[in-house]
């Protein structure tokens, strides 16, 4: 019996768990605080509430240059990015079914908008580069301003009308 009652317990937490986390799926979240695994402090000392909770029209600090701690690469790959009002740069790897999802999205918003660019990273052939962008999954969307500052990232496929809402501040 009392197997019974810890297997149901096991069972709920877990649903409950996986509810949470599917609600937390393709949210826009602010720049947070720091940038790599150096460490190199992105704010001042803002907290929490300086920065935002994620949530679409919330206050969101923007972070320092990310471009500095961009790998050489990648910084070719992403070239001047004073060219753009906003890049979208969309983080992926090869067998990852959201991140087709992803591309299309990002491509027809940077298509229909003036003064955004889309553009895609495999890091499947560059795994070394997600330990810098503090990426942990893909698709992960940073959108990145004329100077390259982190403006805030996406996990997994962005909501379309939260990511317009997001944007439409930092756009001409």
């Amino acid at each position: 019996m009392t197997g019974w009652i810890v297997l149901l317990v096991v069972v709920a937490a877990t649903l409950v768990f996986g509810a949470w986390w599917r609600s937390r799926e393709g949210r826009v979240r602010p720049a947070s605080g720091r940038l790599g695994a150096a460490g190199a402090d992105r704010g001042a000392t803002a907290t929490e509430d300086d920065r935002g909770s994620g949530k679409t029209g919330e206050p969101a600090g923007v972070a320092p240059d990310v471009s500095d701690h961009l790998p050489e690469g990648l910084r070719t790959r992403l070239g001047d990015l004073g060219g753009a009002g906003v890049t979208l740069l969309q983080l992926s790897t090869t067998f990852c079914a959201p991140c087709r999802h992803t591309r299309i999205l990002l491509a027809d918003l940077a298509q229909r908008t003036e003064g955004m660019r889309h553009v895609e990273v495999d890091l499947t052939d560059h795994p070394e580069w997600s330990t810098p962008l503090r990426v942990h999954r893909t698709p992960t969307t940073l959108a990145l301003d004329a100077a390259g500052r982190e403006l805030f990232r996406v996990g997994g496929v962005p909501r379309r009308d939260e990511l317009t809402a997001a944007l439409r501040p930092h756009l001409p």
